[in-house]
């Protein structure tokens, strides 16, 4: 369960104020589908890079499966629960599509073989088993989008961060 209690979060330029997040309260159950909609510059991505504590609140508390994220000192507990796919890809651009997918398995420790094993089943989950080779800047926005989704499932995580996921597809 996802439990968001009176989030803000304020950014600070030329002397205003910005804010982004003002006193957010949300549940999400688990097993749930949960969208949020809302205007342009309304703060979505924010919030979604708090949930997935990339982004520091100013107040108030993000709780997954009773673990408080606003004060967890070992982000790593909260980064092998969650799969994020940003709005912008986020690819390694001098890196393989192989690689790019492989990265958060390489960053858990996975054995040479697993690794080889898991990407190649999502290469072929998302249509790209004809990418393994290519490099970000040859590929088309919804090859980036779907390299993108297939590295967000590679740990196979309890949650999804989707952050205008179909946008390019």
């Amino acid at each position: 369960m996802l439990q968001i209690e009176s989030v803000s979060k304020t950014y600070v330029s030329n002397h205003n104020n910005l804010h982004a997040l003002k006193k957010i309260d949300l549940i999400i159950p688990q097993a749930s589908i949960f969208g949020l909609i809302g205007l342009s510059g309304a703060g979505k991505s924010t919030l979604l890079r708090a949930i997935a504590g990339l982004e520091k609140i100013d107040s108030g508390k993000i709780i997954l499966d009773g673990l408080d994220i606003s004060l967890a000192k070992n982000k790593r507990q909260i980064y092998k629960k969650i799969g994020l796919v940003f709005q912008g890809y986020n690819l390694l651009m001098q890196r393989t599509v192989f690689y790019n997918i492989a990265f958060p398995l390489l960053i858990n420790r996975w054995k040479k073989e697993d690794i080889k094993k898991r990407v190649n089943e999502l290469l072929e989950l998302v249509g790209l088993v004809d990418k393994t080779k290519a490099y970000p800047a040859t590929l088309s926005g919804g090859q980036k989008q779907r390299v993108a989704i297939a590295r967000a499932l590679a740990t196979n995580p309890e949650y999804l961060l989707l952050d205008e996921v179909t946008s390019a597809l």
